[in-house]
């Protein structure tokens, strides 16, 4: 008698609408494993080592910047190469991102996280990089980074 009391409750009742399915976090080592090459090239950007920003990167993969630091419409593209063709050793450019929020499904992996620029130790800008990976060999690769750029509101540290 009480199983049917709740069928006929469970059948007047409207339908409810479950939350959306949340993925699972992928493990901690995995999430390390993609940020090691992002880690690399920051420390070659610092070193302004055009040779090891290209191990870690698809050379024909994509740099855009979008925002305050950028002329006319605000947005500029080139590949790898042509962005590692313009590093200089010794600027004192510093990058770090902060939080970073890291999506893994097989192959691919995305990492969006805050980040700040210094140079010569003083705040030269902010925004939020966009990294997009792929994994070829058990090698993770940078494919792309889109990131915003804006001078004001970014933090002082």
């Amino acid at each position: 008698m009480m199983f049917s009391i709740v069928l006929a409750l469970a059948a007047a009742a409207p339908a409810a609408k479950l939350p959306p399915v949340q993925a699972l976090p992928p493990p901690a080592a995995e999430e390390q494993a993609v940020l090691a090459p992002i880690n690399q090239l920051f420390v070659a950007l610092e070193a302004g080592d055009s040779t090891a920003v290209l191990r870690v990167v698809y050379p024909d993969g994509r740099v855009t910047a979008v925002g305050a630091l950028r002329s006319g419409n605000g947005l500029r593209q080139e590949s790898w190469s042509q962005f590692a063709a313009r590093l200089k050793p010794g600027e004192g450019f510093r990058e770090s991102i902060s939080d970073p929020a890291i999506e893994i499904d097989g192959d691919i992996a995305m990492v969006w996280a805050p980040f700040v620029v210094r140079v010569d130790g003083k705040v030269g800008n902010c925004g939020v990089d966009h990294f997009d990976l792929v994994r070829e060999a058990g090698a993770w690769k940078v494919m792309n980074i889109s990131f915003s750029s804006r001078t004001t509101g970014c933090p002082a540290e």
